[in-house]
């Protein structure tokens, strides 16, 4: 008699326990501009069936009236690249140390410490107000 298995281990899935405060975080990514509840799934690999279940529930729902974004971290990332001497002379010389806050549209605020590249503060702010 054959029971199906045919020796072929099955994975075994693991269901992942969400707290609560993960679930409204989740659920407010969902909000931010051109992000779809998709792509929140995928980010955790998960449904996407259980984010708008979530959405649903007014526990985890995030409040219309809050902006969620007032106060947010913005990952970024300069890449030091070697610079060769044409390089340098085209770039010109760079900033002495201090601290630049820039007001970007959309509430972005941005401060550099110390000597910073002009050519990629210039792309971080386009990036931000783009």
């Amino acid at each position: 008699m054959d029971s199906g298995h045919c020796g072929v281990f099955m994975a075994r899935r693991t269901k992942r326990l969400w707290t609560d405060e993960e679930k409204r975080s989740i659920c407010v990514q969902t909000k931010a501009p051109d992000v779809s509840v998709a792509q929140v799934a995928r980010r955790y690999s998960m449904n996407a069936n259980l984010i708008f279940t979530w959405l649903r529930d007014p526990r985890y729902a995030p409040d219309a009236s809050a902006d969620p974004y007032a106060a947010c971290f913005l990952p970024f990332e300069i890449v030091d690249r070697p610079m060769h001497d044409d390089d340098r002379a085209a770039a010109g010389p760079v900033p002495s140390a201090g601290t630049i806050e820039i007001d970007i549209a959309g509430g972005h605020r941005p401060r550099i410490s110390g000597a910073y590249d002009p050519e990629a503060l210039a792309r971080l702010i386009r990036g931000l107000s783009g």
